[in-house]
């Protein structure tokens, strides 16, 4: 069964007990002072006073089971349902006025039953004989136990609105705990998300300066490799260059000098020859030191 719908029938049935206590309490108060009646020994335990505060609780606890239907009624799951709650709030609030009216009358007619009884009982008092004594002197025990237990009952009335506030006030204050514990509870669980992430933030900062550091190292090797390989490669262009230069040089020298002191053979002048045949080797040489290169 759905919850709201087994809510609505447990107010029902509260309603139904409220009801019958309240008409009970208000049948007493309109029987109350009447000479001979039920209600006369129950008269030394409740006063009209009380029997009237008991009426109203019982009054105030119907409204707010009124109240809690009203507030019940458009949740119930079925149009039916729903229909069918709101003609019993209608007949509810009926019920309502028509015990106020009958409290009402109810106290007006205790009222013309204690005049009642007190105008017989001045008749009484007024006659002579034993039953006009023991009826005065019973009337003043009486005097004294009812008002001694209406002193009795708003002491324990004033009593339990203390109670009653007292309760309030610490169930107010066990909710601002309860309320207070959560936000508590919420701000330590995010507390405790921070902290993971500033860890894992501190753990990212640290490998990102130890890369960061890596990194560095490698470009300066790099750069330190590139730089030698760049002043070995110079080098060794000039190096080669320079070698080129000086075996072209001597080769030069040696060759000139030998057309001046050579002989013809076969009517050609040999050092003649020899320098055709220079260019010639300047251009394997040449060759040979770029292939190197």
């Amino acid at each position: 069964m759905d919850k709201v719908v087994e809510a609505v029938e447990k107010t029902k049935k509260d309603w139904a007990e409220t009801y019958g206590q309240t008409l009970d309490r208000i049948k007493s108060i309109e029987q109350y002072g009447k000479p001979g009646s039920a209600s006369s020994e129950a008269e030394r335990k409740d006063s009209l006073p009380r029997l009237n505060g008991v009426a109203q609780d019982g009054l105030a606890a119907l409204t707010s089971l009124h109240f809690d239907l009203d507030v019940l009624a458009p949740q119930l799951p079925t149009d039916d349902e729903v229909q069918a709650a709101i003609s019993l709030l209608q007949s509810w609030k009926n019920q309502i006025q028509s015990l106020r009216l009958s409290l009402r009358n109810a106290n007006l007619q205790a009222k013309a039953n204690m005049r009642k009884t007190a105008q017989e009982e001045r008749e009484l008092l007024l006659g002579g004989g034993e039953e006009s004594t023991a009826r005065r002197r019973n009337l003043q025990t009486k005097a004294g136990m009812t008002s001694a237990a209406e002193s009795i009952t708003d002491g324990l009335r004033r009593t339990r609105q203390l109670m009653v506030q007292e309760v309030e006030r610490s169930g107010s204050m066990l909710t601002t705990f309860e309320e207070s514990t959560g936000v508590l509870r919420k701000a330590e669980s995010e507390y405790k998300g921070h902290r993971s992430l500033l860890m894992r933030t501190r753990n990212l900062l640290s490998t990102m300066q130890r890369q960061d550091v890596l990194d560095r190292v490698i470009l300066v090797i790099g750069f330190l490799l590139f730089s030698l390989a760049v002043l070995y490669v110079v080098s060794k262009r000039i190096g080669l260059l320079k070698l080129q230069r000086k075996v072209t040089a001597a080769i030069k020298a040696g060759m000139a000098g030998q057309a001046e002191m050579g002989p013809l053979v076969d009517g050609l002048n040999l050092a003649q020859a020899r320098q055709n045949a220079v260019p010639e080797l300047e251009v394997a040489l040449e060759q040979a030191m770029h292939d190197e290169l």
